[in-house]
Formats: structure tokens, sequence, C-alpha cells
């Protein structure tokens, strides 16, 4: 019997509406939780899963971990999954049942929800661009009735996390053992429990788990005077520094360093906010750095909800949320003492600065309100790159230089308003 092969699709709708942090990574890869959607998928599919993206990124991503087993042009099928999608065991088992001829689709999607379809089969001589790729012609509808998460919007990765960090959590702690909390003079409260990885370190730390538990992933540490609190994801080789004060909801990817008062927030990795300062309800891409004395306002001064800005319509929404603090694309930075205001959407290698608050939409490429040019952004982002041991590679360069082509309009609305 021939493998079957699981493709995770990015929904061209779903993902406009994530924009900007699937400007530079496909939906799958998106981290809500300790893990990515992708890791989520892998470990009840017992497969691992590739990804369907929009063509620019397929040189760095379809082929993660394999494309079909047939190479376009010849039969043969693979299954395309919703990306924003958070599995569970009774969607997977669906998902056992589904014909070739038929399309998944959800029978009440939840209010809000971006969700036209699950999961269908392609004929592997459809994947040849991006748009063929997501063609569901002729197919059955057959309704889903269980409960569907999804990450339709920016704000789903922040109101989720901390539920999906305890999912996560049974998870890891079901299929392997964890090692002892290396350390020195760590005050523990609450009941739920503390997970350690090998190499992870605390040290004169207070680890507070009276509403959740906390993750510690390999080779991580927590400096002397930190204060974290449950739900709390650290990711490999991340850092916690002295005196953090790290509140419920907060998921840290790997390689990154968090200093100051972090509330419900989430970084994908490789990203710091190493200084004090105050960050909440937000959700930082890769290589992005916070610099000293950076504030996000997370809440409104007439506590009405916030609006933010979408891609996808392009124009502010409502996000129906009280508290919703920072969105920032891959390579974005800000100067010291920046002060952000509440519901800020930064783009993918905006670098911000100026006299009081900022406006609430950033677009990619900028510097101040000038346009950041493309190659000083590349040049910039390989000499990140390189401090962390990471090698830049070209495919890395066109990426930045499709999103700079994709975002001129945004620019250039941007800089006539400030006229």
């Amino acid at each position: 019997m021939e493998k079957l092969t699981y493709l995770l699709a990015d929904e061209k709708n779903v993902r406009r509406h994530l924009l900007p942090l699937t400007f530079t990574r496909p939906v799958a890869l998106l981290r809500v939780g300790i893990v990515t959607l992708q890791e989520k998928w892998n470990r009840l599919l017992g497969e691992d899963a590739g990804f369907w993206v929009e063509d620019y990124l397929q040189g760095k991503f379809a082929a993660q971990p394999a494309k079909a087993d047939k190479p376009a042009g010849k039969e043969g099928k693979c299954l395309m999954i919703n990306a924003s999608v958070i599995p569970d065991a009774a969607l997977v088992q669906a998902l056992a049942t589904l014909r070739p001829d038929e399309i998944l689709v959800p029978a009440n999607p939840a209010d809000g929800n971006i969700l036209p379809w699950i999961a269908f089969y392609q004929d592997t001589s459809r994947l040849t661009t991006y748009e063929s790729g997501l063609c569901q012609d002729g197919r059955i509808s057959k309704s889903y009735d269980g409960k569907i998460l999804q990450i339709g919007h920016l704000w789903d990765i922040f109101t989720l996390n901390g539920k999906q960090i305890e999912e996560d959590l049974s998870a890891i702690a079901a299929c392997r053992l964890g090692a002892d909390l290396q350390g020195e003079g760590i005050t523990r409260m609450g009941n739920h429990p503390v997970y350690a990885e090998e190499g992870a370190r605390a040290d004169h730390c207070i680890i507070d788990t009276t509403e959740g538990p906390v993750y510690l992933g390999r080779n991580s540490r927590v400096l002397p005077g930190a204060y974290l609190k449950g739900p709390l994801a650290l990711c490999e080789c991340s850092l916690i520094k002295v005196g953090a004060k790290i509140y419920g909801g907060c998921t840290f990817g790997p390689h990154c360093k968090v200093a100051g008062e972090v509330e419900s927030s989430v970084m994908i990795g490789y990203s710091n906010k190493a200084h004090d300062g105050f960050l909440g309800d937000a959700v930082l891409g890769e290589w992005c750095n916070l610099g000293a004395g950076t504030n996000c306002s997370n809440l409104k001064n007439d506590y009405s909800p916030v609006r933010v800005w979408s891609y996808a319509e392009e124009k502010f929404v409502k996000t129906g949320l009280q508290f919703c603090g920072l969105f920032m694309g891959d390579h974005a930075k800000s100067a010291i003492g920046t002060q952000f205001n509440t519901g800020t959407v930064v783009g993918v290698a905006a670098n911000v600065f100026a006299a009081g608050f900022p406006k609430n939409f950033i677009p990619s490429f900028t510097w101040g309100k000038e346009t950041y040019r493309v190659e000083r952004a590349i040049d910039t982002a390989r000499a990140v790159w390189a401090r962390r041991n990471k090698d830049f590679t070209e495919r890395e360069a066109d990426i930045l230089r499709n999103i700079y082509q994709q975002t001129v309009e945004n620019r250039t609305r941007s800089q006539s308003e400030d006229a």
C-alpha cells in the first residue's frame, strides 16, 4: 500500500489574516503552546507532514520534510490539511474516514473563524503552483461536527496559548520523561507540575504553578530574582534574565532572551526582549529585538475593544478584545525607549523609532518614516544570523526581496499620510 503524504496547506485568506507573521513562514510553523502547529500534527498523525505554501516560499519550505511521494505530473494523491487548524485525536480520526472525492468542512464553525475547509485529497499532478494545489473542484462536502480550534487571526495565538501549553505538556510528559531541574534556591508555589528537559537550570527564583504548569526546555536558563507564573513555556536554549517578572500564558521559543515584565505573549524564536519594559498580549516573530525600555500598551485608556490592522481587509478591524498589544514580523526592531500603542502591527524588517508613540500600523522595510533598503536589511539579517552561528543563504535573501516587493504599496500609503 502506497504511503500517504500529508501537506499542511496555507489557505489563502487565512494566511493573509496572519500576516506579517506568515510573510516569512508557513502557517504551520506558528508556535502556540510549546510547539508549532506542524509539530502538533506530526505527533497525532504519526507522520512528518510537509507544507503547501505560496510559490516564493516553496524553495525553503515545501520540501520539509518531503514533497508528495509521486512528483508533480504523475498520478497519485496526498491529503491537504488546513494548516491553521489545531489538531486533536477526534479530528485525526475523522480524516482517516475521508474519501478521495470528499472535502471535510466544519458543520458549525466558531464565531469569527475563517475556515472554509479542513481537509481534502489532492492529485499530485496538481502540485505545480500554490494556486493549483489548493483547487477543490468537484468534491463532495462532508461535515465535521466536532469542536475545532483554529489560528485564524493574529490574536488567537496568545488567547489560546495558555491552554495549549497545558495540552502540549500532557503530550510531552506522556511520551518521554523529563530531567530533574538543576539549580539552587528555587521557591516553588502551586500544585501544577514543573517539567524540565535535560540541561535546564534555574537559580534563586520563584516558580508559581498555582494557575498552570511551567515547562523549561533543553538547556534553558532562569537567572536569580526572576518570578515565573504558569502556564509558561521556556523553550530550548532560551534565557530569562535577572529579576524578570513573567506572568501566565507566555511562550518563549528557542534561543530567546527575556527580561522585564511580560504576560500572555508568544515569541516564536530567536528574538530578544533583553531589557526592562512591559510586553503583554503580544506575538513576536523570529529575529526581533526590543530595545531597552521598550513598552507595549495592551489596554486602551477608555477600556474599549482594540482594533488592529488587517492585511487581508486592508483596514483596521475589531478584535473583540479588551487586552491586545503588539504583533511584530520577523527581523523587526525597536529603538530604546519605544512606546507602542495598543494593538500595533509591525511588519517584516521594520525599524521603529520615533518621538512619542509610533503609528498603530508600521509597514515592512521601514526605517523610521523612510524606506529601509532591502539589501541593507539583508546585510543586517546576515549579521544577526551569524551571531547565532546560522548561515543566512541567498534563498533567505530572495524571500526578503519578495516581501519587499509585496509591501511597496503599504509603505507608499504610509509615507503619503506622513507627508
